[in-house]
Formats: C-alpha cells, sequence, structure tokens
C-alpha cells in the first residue's frame, strides 16, 4: 500500500445554523455539531482508505466558542496519523463573521475511526505522511495520545509507552 497526505483525504463541509439546531440560547447544539463532525471525518476516513470506515472514539471535543444561529459554519477534516487499521481525524471548525466574512476558529475535536471489510473485521490502511509543520506536530501528539488511551485502557504497560516517557524525562 503506498503511503498518503493528508491532503489527499481532507473533507471541508460548510453549511449554515438554521433554528431548528439551536438552543434556548440560540447557539447550534453540541450534539449537532458532534453529528457534522462524525460526518465530516467518516467521509476522510472513507477517502484515506476506499473501505466501509466505523467511529471508534470521539477521543476529545472543544467547544471553545458557541455557534450562533445564522453562523456559517466550516468543518475541516484531516487524517493526523495512521495505525495498522485505524486513523485518526482532526477537526477544525470555524465560523465566519456574516458582516466581515472574517473567519475565526470556534472548536476542535480529534475522532478515530477503523477501516473494516463487508463483514465488519478490521482491515490494514495505508499510512500517512504529514506534509506541513500542523500535520507533522499532529502526527507525533497522535502516537502520544494513543499510546495514553492505550495505558488508561490497560492494553500497554506505562513503561512501554515510550512516547510518554520522552515527555517526562
Amino acid at each position: 500500500m503506498q503511503s498518503k497526505t493528508p491532503k489527499d483525504s481532507i473533507t471541508i463541509l460548510t453549511d449554515i445554523v438554521l433554528p431548528g439546531e439551536t438552543n434556548p440560547l440560540n447557539n447550534l447544539f453540541g450534539g449537532e455539531l458532534l453529528a457534522r463532525m462524525d460526518r465530516a471525518a467518516s467521509i476522510t476516513a472513507r477517502r484515506h482508505s476506499r473501505r466501509i470506515c466505523v467511529t471508534a472514539s470521539v477521543n476529545n471535543v472543544a467547544f471553545n466558542k458557541s455557534i450562533p444561529l445564522g453562523s456559517v459554519v466550516t468543518i475541516e477534516a484531516k487524517v493526523s496519523r495512521t495505525f495498522r487499521t485505524s486513523m485518526e481525524i482532526f477537526l477544525d471548525v470555524w465560523i465566519e463573521d456574516r458582516e466581515s466574512g472574517n473567519r475565526q476558529k470556534a472548536n476542535e475535536a480529534i475522532y478515530t475511526f477503523v477501516a473494516v471489510d463487508e463483514m465488519g473485521t478490521p482491515i490494514e490502511i495505508p499510512t500517512i505522511t504529514p506534509e506541513t509543520e500542523e500535520e507533522i506536530k499532529r502526527f507525533d501528539a497522535a502516537l502520544r495520545r494513543k499510546q495514553l488511551s492505550l495505558v488508561l485502557a490497560g492494553k500497554m504497560q506505562p513503561s512501554e509507552a515510550t512516547e510518554l516517557k520522552a515527555l517526562f524525562s
């Protein structure tokens, strides 16, 4: 399998926040944003692997800024790192000012997807080769997050988490 780059599978979804998608404060429901991010991440995972992909986990979500009714919301999803059958997808959420058109980052999230065959069995996927400085940072951090997750789940001994040990050495 030939390695791919994050730009090979980037997904950009742009939509507007409508009244039926808002809470009593007229801000986008968090669950609605999660669903939009899941769809963007799913498309990215499929583009990268060219296989059926399922959401394995939502590793991190930061609701840093509320998204008001009528806002134009853009979600950018990229593969940040791949493992044997899974991939980490990093999502950036931007809102566009209605008056000026300026964009500002509102939220971000990290999802993990697993590629599966038609029977639901995990299947190997291509590796990823980061290109930009940001992609390299996210690539490196993904391994630390993976090891931390494995340690917390009891699937890896802390002494085996080489990336975590490097942080504290």
